[in-house]
């Protein structure tokens, strides 16, 4: 049974479903290890989220991340809604005019461009956990996904069906006293969609590189899976070195959300075994070159590096 309650003048709509949770499942470690018994795919050996590790990475000279659009506010209206797992954004793309977001470059194939679909947050209850990677053994207190599809493929679903379907850009965010102004207009809604499966149309003067870190250049990137069920093996993942600032008023604001019966928060998946996985780091150390290779020469065909040990 659903039942639909649309509130006009705050553009509010509270959606009441009869099924435990969107996709019916949970972020305890006895629920998650249920997970394959339904999607038999989060057993996968490409899963994440996973450790990283800078001295285990392998590092090289990749080319940037080129992010179109960045720098824009996201078209208007927006959707802000939290389905119960996380709080989550979205564009209305039948009210929107314009180009989405999008990025290309780095690792991925070239002339493969990957426009933004939607962001959302995972975060915990207390301040040392909340991220799904773990890097250098810390685990922060939230991170971000920005979900990018392959234009190749006409919808999401289309491109979860292949290995090149999805790009994942990812932030950590690390605390301190101060707020973090660049993030206001996005937080200050969050009240507003307190209860599970709450959706509210927004216009908030958002660009994604307020989400990011002002230094980009360096990333990690592997191949994995998304990070809830049904954790498809198509994913791409580009997560930054460098953790962007949240102050705990901020971060607390997260917390005062509920997922339908109680605080919604540890919405984490477990790490996952790397594998044979390799997981490259970008770096444009000058010692990455030698004499015998140049920046332009077309041996660096990064594109068709191996994502596994042999």
């Amino acid at each position: 049974m659903h039942i639909l309650r649309v509130i006009s003048p705050a553009w509010l709509i509270l959606v009441l479903d009869s099924c435990n949770g969107i996709n019916g499942f949970g972020y305890s470690k006895k629920e998650q290890h249920l997970w394959p018994q339904k999607y038999d795919v989060c057993a996968g050996k490409l899963q994440s989220p996973v450790a990283i590790s800078t001295s285990k990475a392998i590092a090289l000279p990749l080319p940037a991340l080129e992010m179109v659009g960045y720098h824009d506010f996201l078209p208007t209206p927006q959707i802000l809604m939290n389905n119960g797992k996380t709080v989550k954004l979205t564009t209305d793309k039948t009210a929107i005019h314009g180009r989405l977001p999008y990025i290309f470059g780095a690792i991925l194939q070239r002339n493969q461009q990957y426009e933004m679909e939607e962001l959302h947050f995972h975060w915990g209850i207390k301040n040392n956990r909340g991220a799904e990677h773990v890097l250098n053994g810390v685990r922060y207190p939230m991170e971000m996904h920005i979900v990018h599809r392959n234009m190749a493929y006409s919808n999401f679903s289309h491109a979860l069906r292949h290995e090149d379907g999805v790009v994942v850009v990812a932030t950590l965010f690390q605390l301190q006293d101060e707020d973090n102004e660049l993030v206001r207009s996005l937080i200050s809604e969050l009240p507003d969609v307190q209860w599970a499966h709450t959706k509210l149309s927004v216009n908030i003067s958002l660009a994604l590189a307020f989400l990011i870190p002002s230094n980009t250049d360096i990333f990690y990137t592997y191949k994995g899976s998304l990070t809830t069920p049904p954790c498809s093996e198509v994913v791409t993942w580009i997560i930054f070195a460098v953790p962007v600032p949240l102050s705990f008023r901020q971060v607390n604001t997260f917390r005062k959300l509920s997922n339908g019966e109680e605080i919604l928060g540890d919405n984490f998946r477990l790490l996952q075994d790397i594998g044979q996985r390799k997981i490259y780091i970008r770096r444009l150390d000058p010692s990455l070159w030698t004499k015998d290779i140049k920046r332009d020469d077309s041996r660096l065909k990064f594109a068709n590096l191996s994502w596994f040990w042999s």
